[in-house]
């Protein structure tokens, strides 16, 4: 039969225990380390828009420009048509009987 070194399966396993640890605490570092990095960077406020004065004309071309945009397609009904097709499933499903 074959003989079990007890001593030596204690040592692999503490050290095999002890390495899963180090590198778990190493990877809470570098993820640490990582938010540091990228939220130190300061919040930039955003450049205020100048105000720019605008005629009537402009504001009635954009008007009608966006109006000629968004209503590029013909009116549409609502009404949805579903076209049913005699298949096996459909009649099966329709059974009494059947249970899927």
């Amino acid at each position: 039969m074959l003989a079990i070194n007890w001593g030596n399966a204690l040592i692999i396993t503490v050290i095999g225990f002890a390495l899963v640890f180090v590198v778990l605490l190493l990877l809470i570092g570098i993820i640490k380390l990582f938010g540091m990095i990228f939220a130190s960077k300061p919040v930039q406020q955003p450049a205020e828009a100048p105000v720019a004065e605008s005629r009537d004309e402009e504001m009635a071309a954009v008007a009608f420009a966006l109006h000629l945009y968004y209503d590029v397609h013909d009116e549409e009904s609502d009404v949805l048509t579903i076209k049913r097709e005699d298949s096996p499933y459909w009649i099966l499903s329709q059974e009494d009987n059947v249970s899927f």
